[in-house]
């Protein structure tokens, strides 16, 4: 899979990116194109449809099978979605619900994405090297249990109002929605074969057994078998509602970028050259601040630099490259206004191209305004992002998972990770110069300066607390 895509030899009518570049910068435009965001929104809801199905298939039936085929719903899902967070960070209906930054974040993010994980307080859990006090015991959790019990071995109702209870501790580390949640349900802790939670880490994510599902007799909670089966009864119980849930924020946000709903209109509406700068900031914040404060700082210099293996973002299944790599396909598929697609068969290459999108990107409007310079710059900055998160991703593919490589953040092994940090740190740079080029905000409004404590210029170097 190719990020950056070569320049186009003709020039057509905007017809995508966010409103289109052309009709974004155009004072009183009435054109308003079809949205990559709407078609990436449409396929994310689409693949958890999917992995819903798979799990009613799991708690009915649990077997082998039926959990492998759960699990690779859920990596499938991933696929799209990863592609999607750069639209955040600018009051979009993921993070905002009414288009307004000034009266706080409002919208279902945390409900949808967040991690780490509070894996303690929702099932049982081994205690080693990487899973200690730190990441287990969670302060200020709002669900009301006592320290060391969880709600699959509690008599808690499993239901989406305890699933509101997310994210609300001041370590952050009580996320109980969302993605995750469904991630560790389905593999577990990422252990060693042994059983061990330490290092050295071997190559293998989390290791839960079907029998954990098992709605009778063989019922397993943990190492041992349940004396009945109420806690695997229990984790189907949490797997179906933690989907629904994900499902119904998803479908939220996809709603609200259709055509004639509150967030849309009032996105494309620009009436002055201002309004229109504004938007494309917006846009520019999104790219900026993934790039180098989320993706290159929170979501891998975090866990590089402390050897975390908890802070990596999907930890349970080893699937951080992948989120990595698509996270970054979404900054460059908005410069270049472009939506290959997904992978559906989990083999790199974008399959499902239905609503795929090839349209008029930042890209064509610099060379349309005769900033070609710039173009060309941040196109190479673009192509080594891609170049750095596509070995990455290679890496990872050949059997050595996000853990293993981060064991010596300085070491060999750790090289695509740490080039990729700063590859994302160089186009930050770059997307933020276009603003200031255009004269529409400064680095700053570009990239979120409070989004990450990480210096992403030096890798290995621990993360301001």
């Amino acid at each position: 899979m190719t990020i950056a895509r070569p320049r186009r030899t003709t020039t057509r009518a905007a017809t995508t990116q966010a409103a289109g570049i052309r009709a974004v910068m155009t004072p009183g435009a009435t054109t308003r194109p079809k949205l990559p965001m709407t078609s990436l929104n449409t396929d994310s809801v689409s693949t958890v449809e999917a992995l819903q199905t798979a799990i009613d298939d799991l708690v009915a039936a649990p077997s082998g099978d039926t959990l492998a085929a759960a699990r690779e719903a859920w990596l499938v899902a991933r696929e799209p979605y990863g592609q999607t967070e750069v639209y955040r960070f600018r009051a979009s209906p993921i993070d905002d619900t009414n288009y307004d930054p000034s009266d706080g974040e409002d919208g279902p993010e945390g409900n949808i994405n967040a991690w780490p994980l509070g894996e303690a307080l929702i099932d049982y859990v081994v205690r080693g090297d990487d899973f200690g006090v730190d990441e287990l015991d969670v302060s200020g959790q709002s669900v009301g249990l006592d320290d060391g019990s969880n709600i699959i071995n509690s008599d808690l109702e499993i239901d989406v109002e305890l699933l509101q209870n997310t994210a609300t501790a001041d370590d952050e580390r009580d996320v109980i929605a969302g993605y995750h949640a469904i991630e560790f349900l389905l593999w577990g802790q990422d252990v060693n074969m042994n059983g061990s939670a330490g290092t050295p880490r071997d190559n293998t994510p989390g290791q839960r057994p079907f029998t954990d599902f098992v709605n009778g007799v063989g019922c397993t909670n943990g190492p041992n078998t349940a004396d009945d089966a109420t806690p695997c009864e229990r984790r189907g119980e949490y797997l179906k509602v933690a989907t629904e849930d994900l499902l119904t924020n998803l479908t939220t946000v996809r709603d609200a970028w259709a055509e004639g709903e509150p967030y849309r209109t009032a996105f494309t509406t620009v009436d002055t050259l201002e309004e229109a700068k504004d938007r494309l900031l917006e846009i520019l914040t999104g790219m900026g601040t993934l790039s180098e404060g989320e993706l290159a700082g929170e979501r891998m210099q975090i866990a590089l630099s402390a050897n975390s293996q908890e802070d990596e973002h999907s930890c349970f299944s080893d699937n951080t490259h992948r989120d990595i790599f698509l996270n970054a396909e979404g900054v460059s598929n908005s410069y270049f206004g472009v939506y290959a697609g997904y992978d559906s068969d989990l083999d790199s290459t974008d399959d499902v191209s239905t609503r795929a999108v090839d349209g008029y990107g930042i890209d064509d409007y610099l060379e349309d305004i005769g900033q070609t310079s710039l173009a060309t710059d941040v196109a190479a900055a673009f192509a080594a992002t891609t170049a750095d998160v596509t070995a990455l991703d290679a890496t990872v593919r050949g059997g050595t998972p996000i853990d293993v490589l981060i064991t010596e953040p300085s070491g060999d092994a750790a090289e695509p990770m740490r080039d990729s940090i700063v590859s994302l740190n160089a186009q930050s740079a770059l997307i933020a110069r276009i603003a200031t080029d255009l004269d529409i905000g400064d680095a700053s409004d570009v990239v979120d300066p409070d989004a990450s404590e990480c210096d992403t210029t030096d890798p290995t170097t621990e993360c301001g607390g």
